[in-house]
C-alpha cells in the first residue's frame, strides 16, 4: 500500500527488496537485531513479524522520537513490544567514546514531595478562603440587599474552586511529566547497556541519510561473523560505502546488488509483461562481519593495498619513489 500510494514515505523501498533484506540479514526468532530506518516503521514491522516476538530489537532513530506509523498497522500483540528498545542516533558517538551519561536517576518518581507541597498549598488556600469568607460576611451584614450578597458569594466561591481545580491539574501534569521522564531515562540506560555488549546478531540500515558514516559507527555494535544489510535508493552512496569498508577491513563477502521485478498479465492468449513496471527497487549492500585486527599499523595496511594492485601499477609507484 505504501509503495503504491506514497513511496516517498518508505524511501521507494519495493516489497521484493524488503524480502531480500530480511533474507540477507538472517532475521529469525531469538536474534538480537539493530535497525536504523526512516521508512515509517515498515522495516521494523517486517523484522518483528519475522522474529515472532522472540529475541530483542534495538531501533535507532533520528530526531526527537521513533516513527512507527507502519508498525502499528501490523496489529502485533502487546508482548511483541516488550523486547523492543529504542536509542537516539545522536548519542551513538558518545556511547562509542565512553562519554555517554544520563542525568541522575531518582530511586522512584518524586511524588511524595509534590504531594506534600500541594497539601501545603491547599492548606494555605483554605486559610485564605476562610479569611475571604469572614470578610464577605462582615460586609454582607452591612449591606441591605441579601440577594446581591448571596450572588457575589456564589461567584467568589466559583472563582476560587476554578482556581483550585486548575492548580491541581497543573500539579498532576507536572507529576505525570516527571514520571514519564524517569521511565524514559530508565529505558535509555537499559538500551545503552544492550548496545555496550557489542554482540548484535544483525544490522539493517534503510534510511535517507548517507550510509557510510552511519554504517561504520553501527558496525561496532555487531558481533563477528554476523550479517549486515544497507538499503539505499541510489547506487552512488553505496559505492562509496563499499570502498570505505574495503579500506577499513573487518568485513567479508561484500556484495552490491539490485533486485529486478517484472509483473506479468496472465490472460487467455494475452499473457505479456505489464507496460507500467517499476524502473528500480533500490540497491542493497550486504556483507558479513569478521574480527578487525586493530594491532596492524598504517604502513602494513598500505603494503597490503599495494599487494592488491596490479603489477604494472606497483612498478610505476616504485619508479616514482626511486
Amino acid at each position: 500500500m505504501y509503495y503504491a500510494r506514497e513511496p516517498g514515505k518508505i524511501n521507494h523501498l519495493r516489497y521484493d527488496t524488503l524480502a531480500q533484506m530480511l533474507t540477507l540479514g538472517n532475521v529469525r526468532a531469538g536474534n538480537k537485531m539493530i535497525i536504523m530506518e526512516t521508512c515509517a516503521g515498515l522495516v521494523l514491522g517486517a523484522v518483528m513479524e519475522r522474529m515472532g516476538g522472540y529475541g530483542s530489537i534495538v531501533q535507532l532513530y533520528p530526531g526527537g522520537g521513533p516513527v512507527r506509523a507502519a508498525t502499528s498497522c501490523f496489529g502485533f500483540p502487546k508482548h511483541f513490544f516488550d523486547n523492543l528498545h529504542e536509542f537516539p542516533l545522536s548519542k551513538v558517538d558518545s556511547l562509542l567514546s565512553g562519554t555517554f551519561s544520563t542525568e541522575t536517576l531518582p530511586s522512584e518518581p518524586e511524588d511524595t514531595t509534590l504531594m506534600e507541597e500541594s497539601n501545603g498549598l491547599i492548606d494555605e488556600k483554605q486559610t485564605s478562603l476562610q479569611e475571604t469568607e469572614e470578610e464577605s460576611t462582615t460586609e454582607a451584614a452591612m449591606e441591605i440587599n441579601q440577594m446581591e450578597e448571596q450572588e457575589t458569594m456564589d461567584i467568589n466561591a466559583e472563582d476560587v474552586e476554578f482556581k483550585e481545580n486548575k492548580e491541581k491539574e497543573n500539579k498532576e501534569n507536572v507529576r505525570e511529566k516527571q514520571r514519564k521522564q524517569w521511565e524514559r531515562r530508565k529505558k535509555l540506560i537499559v538500551t545503552a547497556a544492550l548496545l555496550r555488549e557489542k554482540n548484535a546478531d544483525g544490522l539493517i540500515v534503510a534510511s535517507k541519510f548517507h550510509p557510510t558514516l552511519l554504517l561504520l559507527s553501527l558496525l561496532e555494535f555487531v558481533a563477528p561473523s554476523r550479517p549486515f544489510v544497507v538499503y539505499c535508493q541510489y547506487k552512488e552512496p553505496l559505492l562509496e560505502c563499499y570502498t570505505k569498508l574495503r579500506e577499513r577491513g573487518g568485513v567479508v563477502n561484500l556484495k552490491l546488488s539490485e533486485t529486478w521485478l517484472r509483473n506479468y498479465q496472465v490472460l487467455p492468449d494475452r499473457s505479456h509483461p505489464k507496460l507500467t513496471m517499476s524502473g528500480g527497487g533500490g540497491y542493497l549492500l550486504s556483507g558479513v562481519t569478521v574480527v578487525l585486527d586493530k594491532g596492524k599499523s598504517d604502513s602494513s595496511n598500505l603494503e597490503a593495498l599495494k599487494m592488491e594492485e596490479p603489477s604494472s601499477k606497483r612498478c610505476k609507484v616504485q619508479d616514482i619513489h626511486c
